[in-house]
């Protein structure tokens, strides 16, 4: 029988916490969230020809995922604030499946990982693609999972699947 876990942002007597974290060593943490952005084809023509008037939707979701993933701590309440190496944001756009795939790798030197600043960045670059695409196809949907992350004492994880569909 394993350990019972337990939440770490919540503390005995189940209020908000956020987590002590003076006491871990310093170590290279890197996360890699994905994204896929569903919409009709036409749709994603419009993107591949860059013809938009709100402008260039690939540039513009990737410089708002990397702003996002920087201001993560100021967004998410108890997440620390964390000095980022490197956020590299990757958008490919699929014809075949009539979607666009986001990659975010977040990279630093902590004492606490950038899952969340993974996840933030490649959420926003969903939502600007949505935003600017939206006049066109307000059936577009996204998904957004963590696919790996490495360092710290929880070690590796890598989930590069999409998580399933909602039966709901």
């Amino acid at each position: 029988m394993s350990k019972a876990k337990k939440l770490t942002h919540v503390d005995e007597s189940g209020d908000a916490n956020m987590v002590d974290v003076g006491a871990k060593p310093i170590s290279e943490r890197i996360a890699e969230a994905k994204a896929e952005v569903q919409m009709n084809p036409e749709t994603l023509a419009l993107i591949l020809t860059n013809s938009f008037e709100k402008g260039d939707v690939v540039s513009t979701a990737r410089i708002a995922g990397i702003m996002a993933a920087k201001d993560t701590s100021r967004l998410i309440p108890l997440c620390h604030p964390l000095p980022i190496s490197q956020i590299k944001i990757d958008i490919a756009l699929d014809e075949e499946n009539s979607c666009v795939h986001i990659t975010t790798m977040v990279k630093t030197n902590a004492k606490t990982g950038v899952e969340m600043e993974a996840l933030t960045g490649a959420s926003v670059a969903a939502l600007t693609v949505y935003d600017m695409c939206k006049a066109v196809d307000r059936s577009m949907n996204f998904r957004v999972w963590l696919a790996s992350k490495s360092g710290g004492r929880s070690g590796n994880f890598v989930f590069d699947a999409p998580p399933r569909e909602s039966t709901t």
